[in-house]
C-alpha cells in the first residue's frame, strides 16, 4: 500500500485573526463565536449542507455542529494538519480540491479552507 504524506497548513479564516472577545458582526452580545462555516456530513450517511460553524481559539479549532455538537481538533505546526483532541478516534485528512482539505473522524466528515504547503509522495 502507497501512503501519501500531505504537507498542509491550516487557514481556517486567517490565523489569530479572531479576537474571541469580541461578539460577531451583527450580533447583540452574548457568547463570541466567529460566524465563518464549512460544509460538513454530520453522521455516516448525511448529506453535505454548509452549517458547521467554525472557531478558532490559538492551535485550538473548534467545529459546531448545527444541532449543538462539536469536535475539537489541535492545528498542528509539523505540516501534518490538523490531530483531534477529544476521544480516540483518529482525524483523516485528504485533499479535496485546491485550497479545500477533508477532515474525516467517526463517521462525520468536513471541508476545510486550507494551504497546500507541499505534497510528498
Amino acid at each position: 500500500m502507497r501512503r501519501t504524506a500531505i504537507a498542509v497548513a491550516i487557514m481556517v479564516f486567517a490565523l489569530g485573526a479572531c479576537d474571541a472577545r469580541q461578539p460577531p458582526a451583527g450580533g447583540a452580545g452574548g457568547t463570541a463565536q466567529d460566524e465563518r462555516l464549512a460544509d460538513c456530513a454530520i453522521g455516516a450517511d448525511a448529506p453535505w449542507a454548509h452549517d458547521c460553524a467554525l472557531e478558532r481559539d490559538g492551535r485550538m479549532l473548534i467545529i459546531r455542529h448545527p444541532d449543538g455538537g462539536f469536535r475539537r481538533f489541535r492545528v498542528l505546526d509539523n505540516g501534518r494538519g490538523l490531530e483531534a483532541i477529544d476521544g480516540a478516534e483518529v482525524a483523516q485528512l485528504q485533499i479535496v480540491d485546491q485550497g479545500k482539505i477533508e477532515v474525516r473522524i467517526g463517521g462525520d466528515r468536513y471541508r476545510l479552507p486550507a494551504v497546500i504547503a507541499g505534497e510528498v509522495h
